[in-house]
């Protein structure tokens, strides 16, 4: 059997046009409105653990993490960038805080950017000619990173707390003071762990520059929490083409920032879907354990690295309609279901059988998406059933 896979053509449509940005490169990653939108993650590592930093790298360049940050706040910091920055196999940022010498210092060592914060380096304005001389000379972007929890005390006591507006001028200020020098490789992110005031800083901050936007939610909590505050102010902008990169602030391994900020982009047509599950809610009509059979076919199906939607459904009211638009599917009922490969049933196993045979089925589609890696898909899931 032949089954016609793929992303649609045309390609699928989304919520609005990016907002044009002046272009910069971060290392090999394009940022602005040319280039796709790219997720990004920071080290929770001590970055003079050179070891742990880069096996962390690796470990989110596998996620799909497209930059990487890493802290520098003391000299031994510093001292292990260069390794880090030529070792590490995605562009590394050096996250710079209180000592303006660091900035060099990540410079020197290679890093492909630095973010620095304006309102908590010592004397940083009056540094900036020197910043943006070594920058310009380096070919390197400079991120202006305001946080609601860093704005600076000026723009505190004008404002009496972190308002978008007090954002905003604190990013725009310290971008006019590079420009003053000739520099114009700048990215900003203006972060608060609101997402209302996150999202109207951005707003204004769109509509008076065009230097590529980061978006984030700082100090946005726990998994879940962070999750759904991420989500919703990321989808606001992004769905009226607000943002360049993000990145999703969570109390979680980093690892799960990237899921988290990948979905979002998959989500909204930013980025090409991978794996997705629909599975429904449950209910009263349900004749099978719609919770447990979804989340071992998730299990089953992670780390499939091909664009395949499998619908995990529990009743006959829209089971099979839903399998049956999938590319797999499952309509379950009765002790058993029915499998579907775009669009027609190819056979009915018993209930027990169902996360086997779905993993089997894409294993197969996997191969047949690309035959030159065969039945050893390059990601591929381990089947283990319950």
């Amino acid at each position: 059997m032949t089954v016609g896979l793929g992303l649609p053509v045309p390609p699928p449509p989304t919520l609005a046009p990016r907002r044009k940005t002046r272009q910069l490169m971060v290392g090999d990653v394009g940022v602005g409105s040319d280039y796709p939108i790219s997720v990004q993650s920071m080290c929770t590592t001590k970055t003079h653990d050179i070891n742990a930093t880069l096996q962390q790298i690796a470990e989110l360049t596998a996620s799909g993490c497209d930059i990487v940050r890493v802290a520098c706040p003391r000299q031994e910091d510093a001292d292990a960038l260069p390794i880090i920055a030529k070792k590490a196999n995605i562009p590394v940022i050096a996250d710079i805080h209180f000592q303006p010498k660091y900035i060099f210092a990540a410079i020197d060592a290679g890093c492909a950017a630095v973010r620095v914060n304006p309102g908590n380096i010592k004397e940083f304005d009056g540094r900036v000619a020197e910043v943006a001389k070594a920058a310009g000379a380096a070919g390197i972007p400079i991120r202006i990173g305001v946080n609601a929890g860093s704005l600076d005390p000026r723009l505190m006591k004008k404002y009496g707390r972190a308002t978008p507006e007090a954002l905003v001028e604190s990013a725009l200020w310290e971008a006019s003071l590079f420009e003053e020098h000739g520099f114009g490789n700048i990215k900003i992110s203006v972060k608060h762990n609101d997402p209302v005031v996150m999202v109207a800083a951005y707003e204004q901050l769109a509509e008076r520059c065009d230097y590529p936007l980061h978006l984030g939610v700082t100090e946005a909590g726990p998994a879940f929490q962070g999750t759904i505050k991420s989500a919703v102010a990321f989808g606001a902008l992004l769905a009226k083409g607000i943002g360049d990169t993000i990145r999703v602030s969570l109390s979680a391994p980093p690892v799960e920032e990237i899921k988290v900020g990948n979905q979002i982009l998959e989500s909204l047509n930013l980025r090409p879907r991978g794996l997705e599950i629909v599975s429904c809610p449950s209910c009263g009509r349900a004749q099978v354990d719609v919770y447990t059979l979804a989340n071992e076919v998730s299990a089953g199906l992670e780390g499939m690295d091909i664009p395949l939607r499998v619908a995990v459904m529990g009743c006959v009211v829209n089971g099979p309609g839903e399998a049956r638009e999938a590319d797999l599917g499952v309509a379950s009922g009765n002790g058993k279901g029915q499998i579907f490969v775009k669009g027609e049933v190819i056979k009915t196993v018993p209930e027990q059988m169902i996360v086997e045979t779905l993993i089997e089925e894409a294993m197969k589609i996997a191969a047949e998406m690309d035959p030159a890696r065969g039945s050893d898909v390059s990601g591929a899931p381990v089947v283990t059933v319950s």
